[in-house]
């Protein structure tokens, strides 16, 4: 199952995309626009054509666990991607992503004037990455339940 993770931005939105068989995070995009409508449209073409099955979006909490005002605005914004998709639309705890996907690229030696276009597609693809793994879990957990006597 192909998922398709999304680091929604004021400025730019990065987008990463598993391969078919949902283990994987693969290829990377990035919507440079505020635009909202434009931002939707873009990600219902995208996941329509590289044929994504599940959507996935980071959720910004507080630090403490705490959901604030960007919290609802996401929120909202996944209800009209999952209307306009026609594809569920998991929220995903994106807390430290950013900060992480810093880190990632000054130590594959980015330098920070060089991070903005890259940022977000790497946000995205720690939100995938985290989403796929709880995924993965979840199997197990069950797989493990349903043998047990």
């Amino acid at each position: 199952m192909r998922v398709m993770a999304i680091d929604y931005g004021d400025a730019r939105t990065g987008v990463a995309l598993s391969d078919a068989t949902g283990f994987l995070a693969g290829r990377t995009f990035l919507i440079k626009s505020r635009k909202e409508d434009v931002v939707l449209a873009e990600l219902v073409s995208l996941a329509q054509k590289e044929g994504a099955q599940e959507l996935v979006m980071g959720y910004p909490r507080n630090m403490d666990g705490t959901l604030g005002p960007r919290a609802e605005k996401y929120a909202a914004f996944a209800r009209r991607l999952e209307e306009a998709a026609g594809l569920p639309v998991a929220l995903w705890d994106e807390r430290r992503t950013t900060v992480d996907a810093h880190r990632i690229l000054g130590e594959q030696g980015v330098r920070a004037k060089n991070r903005k276009d890259k940022i977000d597609s790497v946000a995205a693809t720690l939100i995938l990455e985290g989403y796929l793994d709880w995924k993965r879990l979840q199997a197990q957990r069950q797989e493990k339940e349903g043998q047990t006597p």
